[in-house]
């Protein structure tokens, strides 16, 4: 017979239905090695679900105004506003991990939004992309954003917004680049996108380079704004195929 796999999970795990469901939210939750995505999704009510931990998210900085957090990846943004008591002032998707901002003064945060809608911010991500990437390339291709049922869904388009990336390859290990990307602007799904558009879509984005993964390997790294400046150190994930990050310097090579 078969059952909803938030409850097939609950039975499994001992655990309330709605807490079955966050995890299957959070993308933690595995079936004969395919992610769950649908909470309702129906299942052999005997199915054997495995579940990846994550981690915690991790405070990298604090002072009177401002709040860096290392986000781990399958954390929704928002959840950290009332777990830390701060307005955000980033975004990160659920899918992706690293530095994210609270602010703890308004009149500080209003003075940050104004520093990112003049792009006068420091953005800097990691990422393990699909295929060979030899050398650096930079991408300007505008980005147009369509509200859906299904969430945000941006593509390239002349109607769209100035979009610039800059490409650089850290590490090739087999047919899969370790790359550094620095974006100017902060278009929604800018970096998805546009590594797609160049056909080294990101491991993990089922979305736009349409290839799964257990999750997206899309890390925030580095941001700066103002006098401050944050850095957020990989998880050991980012050790995957092959890729030694533990005492890796981030510098294109």
């Amino acid at each position: 017979m078969q059952e909803k796999a938030y409850k097939v999970l609950a039975l499994q795990e001992g655990i309330s239905n709605r807490e079955a469901k966050e995890l299957i939210d959070r993308a933690c939750v595995f079936l004969k090695g395919k992610k769950i995505t649908l909470a309702r999704a129906l299942v052999d009510e005997k199915s054997q679900f495995i579940i990846k931990k994550t981690q915690n998210p991790q405070v990298i900085f604090e002072d009177k105004k401002i709040l860096a957090i290392n986000k781990p990846h399958s954390f929704v943004s928002e959840n950290l506003e009332k777990q830390f008591k701060a307005k955000l002032l980033n975004r990160l998707d659920k899918e992706t991990s690293g530095v994210i901002l609270l602010c703890k003064e308004e009149n500080f945060r209003q003075m940050c939004i104004e520093e990112f809608k003049k792009h006068r911010v420091y953005k800097s991500y990691i990422a393990i992309l699909n295929g060979i990437l030899a050398q650096e390339i930079q991408i300007n291709e505008p980005l147009l954003t369509i509200k859906t049922k299904k969430g945000a869904l941006s593509k390239i388009s002349k109607e769209g917004f100035e979009a610039k990336s800059v490409i650089s390859p850290l590490m090739i290990e087999g047919k899969k680049t370790l790359a550094k990307i620095i974006i100017q602007t902060g278009r929604t799904h800018q970096i998805r996108v546009h590594t797609a558009f160049i056909k080294h879509g990101i491991i993990g984005d089922e979305k736009y380079a349409k290839i799964r993964a257990e999750r997206m390997y899309l890390h925030s790294y580095e941001l700066g704004i103002l006098d401050y400046f944050f850095k957020a150190n990989l998880d050991e994930d980012f050790n995957a195929f092959g890729f030694e990050i533990k005492n890796l310097d981030f510098k294109a090579i």
